[in-house]
């Protein structure tokens, strides 16, 4: 008989889609554009939320989004924005369905300037995923020296609901930063795999 994976603390207990998120995606580098869109996105509207009610709103934003096609929110309207917020799949909150919108717009912008928001964003750990060495959830910082940097030329680039913690979490679901517990199946997996 197989002993139990051990995982990331935040994981235990909790509902088969945070497990499956944890297990396949959380921290796992990824270089797509629209990928970085989604997570925008979705980070943004956990702002005062948990990240277990996003997920499960997860599909809700997919369908209301046009799959995360940062080019095609970009062209919302603000009848389509209304609409959007009549939509209970999603976070119906004006401030953040607004941003998501206009962070399209300003998502475009950085693709055209540095050829991809990929490559944008990658800058910051300089193209290489940053390993912490966490031991509880606790050692988890909710920024990083990163982030900061990161969030700040967002904010200048006309992003909204891009804090540092929020960035930092970006950070961490796209691989950028390996929080995995040290004891988490997913530690060395991840760090394989980056």
């Amino acid at each position: 008989m197989n002993a139990p994976k051990q995982r990331c603390e935040w994981v235990s207990g909790a509902d088969p889609l945070m497990v499956e998120y944890h297990d396949r995606e959380w921290g796992l580098p990824i270089h797509d554009d629209r990928k970085h869109f989604e997570f925008l996105v979705l980070e943004a509207a956990q702002a005062g939320l948990s990240w277990s009610t996003v997920l499960k709103k997860r599909e809700g934003y997919r369908r209301a989004f046009s799959d995360f096609d940062p080019e095609k929110v970009a062209r919302y309207t603000d009848k389509r924005i209304e609409k959007l917020l009549l939509d209970p799949s999603i976070i119906r909150n004006r401030m953040k369905v607004g941003a998501a919108v206009r962070n399209a717009r300003r998502f475009l912008a950085v693709q055209e300037e540095f050829g991809s928001f990929d490559a944008y964003a990658w800058r910051f750990v300089d193209g290489h995923p940053k390993v912490n060495r966490a031991k509880t959830t606790s050692d988890i910082p909710a920024t990083s020296p990163q982030s900061d940097t990161f969030s700040k030329d967002l904010k200048s680039r006309g992003f909204g609901f891009v804090g540092s913690t929020i960035i930092y979490a970006h950070m961490q679901a796209v691989g950028m930063v390996n929080d995995h517990l040290v004891d988490c199946f997913r530690y060395r997996e991840v760090q394989r795999l980056a």
